[in-house]
């Protein structure tokens, strides 16, 4: 099997870069940590690498918005690598706050990095802040939605933590909820442990249960072609049993759920 590669773009304010990069490594890639800095000045930088994975943390203290400023950088500074990127046979991850990334950004929802003022105007979607207006820090059970995302092959349901205040997904209208329903994007909704409801984004879930009010109690969200997803729970936060919370009651196996999604990235190149 070759090694694929892994970027893990940093920006200031990115805190979960290490836990990350070492979840890809226990895998079998190879991952790297990057600056954005690295990568204004070297945009070519991104051809060496087979996935592209921007972590959770705060972005540049998200003084102006959760991932606003490093969605900007993107956009206005790397659209023409990005694109380069994502029309390749390629992987994007976004964790939390590379989740705001990649949605702020425009890559999610369509897989595609459209910078004109208009694209911008008219986003479908965005994340906001969770419906209690505070910053919620919980773990979750999720449900996988219609999605055929790479990171999420054979994984039906599975429990990851929360650590977040913007987390709310909201949208236009109802017809892109359609949309994506057609298009097979919902990646992960939030759900109570052992529901047996056949579509998750069908039933009105609160709080605790939808933690933060996400419309279709949406918590995951994959381009058309399931080779990219943008998440706000931590899948690195669970790759060891011993990290969940009740590990000493439940009869867990010793590898965290969490890592299923990482080896998933890994065996896309196998």
């Amino acid at each position: 099997m070759p090694t694929p590669r892994v970027a893990v773009l940093r920006a200031p304010g990115t805190n979960c870069d290490h836990e990350t990069a070492h979840a890809f490594d226990l895998c079998g890639a190879q991952a790297e940590r990057i600056h954005l800095n690295r990568v204004l000045e070297q945009p070519q930088i991104l051809h060496d690498f087979q996935v592209l994975c921007i972590p959770g943390g705060f972005s540049y203290g998200d003084d102006i918005g959760s991932g606003v400023i490093f969605a900007s950088q993107l956009r206005s500074r790397l659209a023409g690598a990005l694109t380069e990127f994502l029309q390749a046979d390629k992987l994007c991850l976004g964790i939390c706050n590379g989740f705001q990334v990649l949605l702020k950004s425009g890559i999610l929802p369509n897989g595609s990095l459209d910078s004109s003022l208009e694209a911008r105007q008219n986003a479908p979607a965005t994340l906001t802040w969770n419906d209690n207006g505070k910053y919620t820090a919980r773990w979750v059970h999720l449900r996988t939605g219609n999605s055929k995302n790479v990171f999420l092959r054979g994984i039906a349901a599975l429990d990851l933590p929360i650590a977040h205040a913007e987390g709310r997904i909201v949208v236009r209208d109802d017809s892109v909820l359609n949309s994506w329903r057609q298009n097979h994007q919902f990646a992960l909704c939030y759900s109570r442990a052992g529901a047996t409801d056949l579509d998750p984004t069908s039933v009105s879930l609160e709080f605790p249960v939808n933690p933060n009010g996400s419309i279709g109690n949406l918590a995951g969200l994959s381009d058309p072609t399931g080779r990219i997803l943008g998440l706000m729970p931590h899948p690195e936060r669970f790759i060891f049993r011993t990290q969940h919370p009740n590990w000493t009651r439940l009869d867990l196996p010793e590898e965290g759920a969490g890592l299923q999604l990482f080896r998933n990235a890994v065996a896309y190149f196998g």
